[in-house]
């Protein structure tokens, strides 16, 4: 069956999305709950004032409170956010990995606004907070033979229900480093940013197996030279990753602007 055609009735399947969505409303907000209690070693490092992490990266009271706040509104808006994301991923016969993970930790978005703000001398927190795009973030998965009709189906199906895709980073059409695809999308009701990144099992493994070095390369204190050599670390794992039939050419999905917005 062509892609188009498999597009087409993901995308008509509005009245569906509903009914799923309502099943699965129930589900999201009580794993939202349970990750509220995933981090308490966080929330107690962070109590009566600012922020230390790895590194000497810090965010003082004020700032702290303000990152603090961004990650309530993430919550709030996980809480739209999934059903649709999870119909789509069904739509689609997608894998849906790590979804108890779909909310980024205090710990890691105190980091990554802290790393902002050192690198960028002048920008305040509502500026590095701009910048984030997966405080609330997911992966689908589909083998190597169905993954560029999975990855067409997904994407065009949350774009017809009004989510604006922001970011298209196709990796997959890479020379060496990173394989996968990284979306970022702006949620209707709430206007939050969320990310989803498409993967293959083996894309996926290549990116769990690298997640320590690519850490460890963007710490403050990591010197130009073993940057550089984790660098080619991660290299040499992704080029173990086959590229699926058509990857490299999946681009954003394009909407009329009628059905951008309802």
């Amino acid at each position: 069956m062509r892609i188009t055609a498999k597009v087409s009735r993901a995308v008509t399947a509005l009245a569906l999305s509903a009914i799923v969505g309502l099943g699965l409303a129930n589900g999201a907000q009580t794993a939202s709950a349970k990750d509220d209690r995933v981090h308490p070693s966080a929330r107690s490092a962070t109590e009566g004032g600012g922020w230390q992490g790895e590194g000497g990266l810090s965010l003082n009271p004020a700032d702290n409170a303000r990152v603090d706040a961004y990650l309530e509104q993430a919550k709030k808006a996980e809480r739209s956010i999934s059903p649709q994301v999870r119909a789509a991923a069904a739509l689609s016969a997608a894998e849906v990995i790590g979804f108890d993970r779909r909310l980024k930790s205090p710990d890691s978005l105190k980091r990554k606004v802290a790393t902002s703000m050192k690198e960028n001398p002048g920008q305040n927190v509502g500026e590095a907070l701009a910048r984030i795009s997966d405080s609330v973030r997911y992966t689908l998965q589909w083998p190597d033979n169905r993954y560029s009709v999975g990855v067409t189906i997904a994407s065009h199906t949350l774009a017809a229900w009004g989510n604006d895709s922001t970011k298209w980073t196709n990796r997959w059409n890479s020379g060496k480093g990173y394989k996968g695809l990284n979306t970022g999308w702006h949620a209707p009701r709430s206007g939050h940013p969320f990310e989803i990144q498409f993967h293959t099992p083996t894309s996926k493994w290549a990116q769990e197996e690298t997640h320590k070095l690519y850490e460890e390369q963007r710490l403050p204190t990591t010197t130009p030279e073993r940057a550089k050599e984790l660098q080619e670390q991660q290299d040499a794992i992704f080029a173990m990753v086959p590229i699926p039939p058509g990857a490299d050419r999946l681009t954003a999905p394009l909407v009329p602007a009628t059905a951008s917005r309802r």
